[in-house]
């Protein structure tokens, strides 16, 4: 043998193979190098935008999915993951504690936002949700700017964005509604607008967020886009194909001031001054149209999703409750006002996808409460239903208060299905709490239309995990909240004969759609059940940034990438 061929042939192996291992290393290390930067525990959207449709119930996205273009509802449902069983796991199911709720991860228990309005135990007053004198007006020399949130006593899924980068990531708010724009936005947003309506019809702010209206604003209120929208109000569609609602006139819908019925066509230019002028906007789906196209200004005005740290744009769509309370969920003005806000949708998300980039954004959309049907409609279809008679229940309780404690002044108010106590006078007539609490619930079940009264104590005692209990119990808050807590019967309501409103703990009222979509979101549907305060959770752990400090959601982790 050749014993030099043979070496020489060994050591080329050895070479071949040392090389061919230090390129196997260095591929090795380049691929986990790579799968590092691919499997980065959360993503970086440039823009979130939350979606929350005020009074919208999860069947108007199944009932009139037919009558939906193919890039509104349909597009997020189809291409993004549809949460089929989500509940707001609290009562009562009011616009402010729903919004709180949604960017807190958490419930009135603990935000402490129990009403829009609610009875101030320390001032011995009601109060609104937003309302503070501490700051003034920016855009109009109305008192409708003097807001903050400083009534939520948590965090946002917006302010934890704002910490986490360094306030370089941009959050903006904007609803009809002030609590729509103030109570999303949080503490620390670039700015909250709202729209003034009456006589001037503008977007206005607070000077908790900044002393004067941007330029972009101030365009937007000269262009003469609200005036634009003083219409007649037709269905967008054939009223003929509108066959996922009720008939057109019928005594179970409201009237704007001036109309003879509740029937299609609805004049508004005739309408405008004995209804208020442009407020007589925010009842029609012109007030989401506006709503879009002032959300589609914001892009470009505030630079939103330009680069790289993500900003947040949080957008409620009021018009639907103030159609649902003054028509009904199963009016033919309902569906008209969804297929519009379809339309708006698409015509946001298309913006969207030309602005911020198709695949570079996220969204979810949600709402703040569902609604209950018409009772007087119910009633006539032969299922159980009705309405409170509020004067003869105050005669009846007041005699039962000088009764039994010799004065109706035990009691301070009663609001938001809340009793509060006058606690002086229960000590001064030595009494014990608990027994007055007890006494008073007890009164309040011979009424016949309670199907249950919680007292606080029970609320204190108890940890409830589920049904009505739990719900009421989440909705409880110690400093806040009244002495003893009312349940209406299932679709018994404390409203006007029309229309249609929410607040109970069942099912109409908790049940809501919660859609997500867009980058870092899977693509799919569960009917595994989901709660509001998970939302910002969820969002949260997308992000990679700290949960609101108040949360007790948990993050969804079937629509996580």
């Amino acid at each position: 043998m050749n014993y030099k061929n043979s070496a020489v042939v060994l050591l080329t192996a050895f070479m071949y193979f040392t090389t061919s291992t230090v390129q196997a290393q260095r591929k090795s290390k380049k691929n986990k190098e790579e799968k590092t930067i691919v499997e980065a525990p959360f993503v970086r959207p440039k823009l979130v935008v939350g979606i929350v449709v005020d009074q919208m119930r999860y069947d108007y996205l199944t009932r009139f999915y037919d009558q939906y273009g193919e890039g509104g509802f349909k597009r997020l449902m189809n291409e993004g993951f549809n949460c089929k069983n989500n509940h707001f796991n609290y009562a009562p199911t009011y616009t402010a504690p729903g919004h709180t709720s949604v960017y807190t991860g958490t419930t009135p228990a603990t935000h402490g936002i129990i009403g829009n309005n609610w009875y101030d135990k320390e001032l011995d007053k009601e109060v609104y949700c937003v309302t503070d004198a501490n700051y003034t007006s920016v855009g109009t020399t109305s008192d409708a700017g003097q807001v903050s949130p400083f009534q939520n006593a948590v965090t946002t899924v917006t302010d934890e964005l704002r910490l986490h980068t360094q306030m370089r990531g941009k959050v903006i708010g904007i609803a009809l509604k002030d609590r729509g724009a103030v109570l999303p936005a949080g503490h620390t947003a670039n700015a909250a607008y709202w729209f003034h309506g009456k006589d001037e019809g503008r977007w206005i702010t607070s000077s908790f967020y900044r002393s004067d209206l941007p330029k972009w604003v101030l365009d937007f209120n000269a262009s003469g886009k609200a005036v634009s929208y003083k219409k007649p109000w037709n269905t967008l569609k054939s009223i003929d194909t509108y066959l996922e609602s009720g008939t057109d006139d019928n005594a179970y819908e409201g009237k704007f001031k001036g109309e003879v019925n509740s029937a299609f066509p609805h004049d508004i230019p005739a309408l405008w001054d004995e209804n208020g002028q442009f407020d007589l906007l925010k009842a029609t789906p012109s007030g989401n149209s506006l709503t879009a196209d002032f959300a589609i200004a914001a892009l470009d005005g505030e630079s939103l999703g330009a680069d790289a740290i993500t900003d947040f744009l949080a957008v409620s769509f009021s018009s639907t409750d103030y159609v649902g309370h003054m028509y009904g969920v199963n009016s033919k003005e309902v569906e008209d006002t969804y297929l519009n806000l379809d339309a708006d949708l698409e015509r946001l998300l298309n913006t969207l996808d030309e602005k911020v980039g198709e695949g570079e954004y996220t969204v979810f959309l949600t709402a703040d409460h569902a609604a209950v049907d018409v009772p007087s409609y119910l009633k006539d279809q032969k299922i159980p239903a009705g309405y409170t008679d509020n004067n003869a229940l105050k005669d009846k309780f007041t005699q039962f208060l000088k009764y039994t404690y010799g004065t109706e002044d035990i009691v301070k108010n009663i609001s938001n299905s809340q009793v509060f106590l006058d606690y002086k006078i229960v000590k001064n007539l030595d009494l014990e709490l608990r027994e007055v609490e007890e006494q008073i619930a007890n009164e309040f079940m011979t009424y016949g239309i309670y199907e249950l009264v919680f007292t606080a104590e029970q609320m204190l005692e108890n940890n409830y995990t589920h049904g009505i209990p739990y719900i009421i119990q989440n909705g409880y808050n110690p400093l806040r909240s009244g002495d003893v807590m009312l349940v209406l019967k299932p679709n018994y309501i404390q409203y006007g004969g029309t229309g249609s409103t929410h607040g109970s703990p069942y099912n109409y009222d908790t049940h809501v759609p919660l859609l997500f979509f867009g980058k870092g979101i899977k693509k799919g549907a569960t009917v595994a059940p989901t709660e509001i305060p998970d939302i910002a959770p969820t969002i949260s752990a997308m992000l990679g940034i700290a949960f609101p400090n108040g949360a007790t959601g948990k993050p969804i982790a079937a629509v996580l990438e």
